[in-house]
């Protein structure tokens, strides 16, 4: 009996109801969000083109949630000229950049980290606690001891960020590539033993399909983190583009509908990543559509 595959619409559907959910509750969480804050600012004498909390609630400058005008007016301002080193699509593109040379420098170290882990049990033992206690490091305190100490060595700008995003990102690849590794059935494991199979043999005829499905899902987890680790580097180090410092600027002036915008742009740039992990799984991995 076969069973049939659940079509890619069928995946669509469920997301649009919550888009439509979302959108349904926005405008009465945004007037709760904002009433308190217009309701004082009317208090305090400022002049408003509205009488009552509840009107002001969506004109105030700077509101906690802001109404959808003012969301579509902060995109329109942070988005052109679009080619502008100022605007966010440009901003958008290096914290990409970075993102991405981080999620590659941090592949290669976690799937030699792996397959270290997985030749010798001593070595996981010796090296596996510190890997867990280097990610319990907040990226906030570490990213400008690690720039201070790359800018000795002449490294800086774009590189120390990914680097930084790098560091995130290495132990979820790690840990997942290493499963996969070990995940080769063990009957076939034996009858590569009785072929006599290098070890050489058994890692690319056996292993390394067989870790395929950990390592994609490990670097879905670790794109975001990466994500997460460029932005968070941009703001704690100097740097002159990317959505961490344009988030810094606006943050210390207070434009909160700018800080949103930039958070709808990071949001959708980390979909965008994880969609391009999936397409990669996809193109690798064709069996596993099957």
């Amino acid at each position: 009996m076969t069973v049939a595959r659940p079509s890619r619409m069928a995946g669509i559907g469920p997301m649009l109801i919550v888009a439509l959910i979302a959108a349904a509750l926005y405008w009465p969480l945004m007037l709760a969000a904002n009433v308190g804050p217009a309701g004082r600012t009317l208090a305090s004498g400022a002049e408003l083109d509205c009488t009552t909390a509840l009107a002001c609630a969506s004109q105030l400058r700077n509101p906690v949630v802001p109404a959808p005008a003012q969301l579509a007016q902060g995109f329109v301002r942070l988005s052109t000229p679009v080619t502008s080193p100022l605007a966010l699509p440009y901003n958008v593109g290096v914290t990409a950049g970075e993102t991405l040379l981080g999620l590659l420098l941090a592949t290669v170290t976690g799937i030699g980290l792996a397959l270290l882990l997985v030749a010798s049990r001593a070595f996981e033992r010796a090296t596996l606690p510190w890997l867990v206690a280097s990610q319990t490091v907040p990226v906030v305190a570490i990213a400008p001891m690690l720039a201070v100490l790359l800018g000795q060595y002449g490294v800086q700008g774009f590189l120390p960020k990914a680097i930084i995003a790098a560091y995130i990102a290495f132990f979820p690849v790690a840990v997942g590539m290493s499963r996969g590794l070990r995940s080769a059935d063990p009957l076939h494991l034996d009858l590569m033993r009785t072929y006599h199979a290098s070890s050489a043999q058994t890692y690319r005829l056996l292993r390394f399909p067989a870790s395929l499905p950990h390592l994609f899902t490990a670097l879905k987890v670790a794109v975001t983190s990466a994500l997460v680790g460029s932005i968070v580097a941009e703001i704690s180090t100097i740097s002159f583009s990317g959505l961490g410092k344009m988030l810094a600027e606006n943050s210390r002036a207070s434009d909160t509908v700018a800080l949103w915008v930039i958070m709808g742009y990071g949001a959708v740039l980390g979909v965008t990543l994880v969609a391009l992990v999936n397409a990669l799984e996809r193109w690798v991995t064709p069996w596993s559509r099957r």
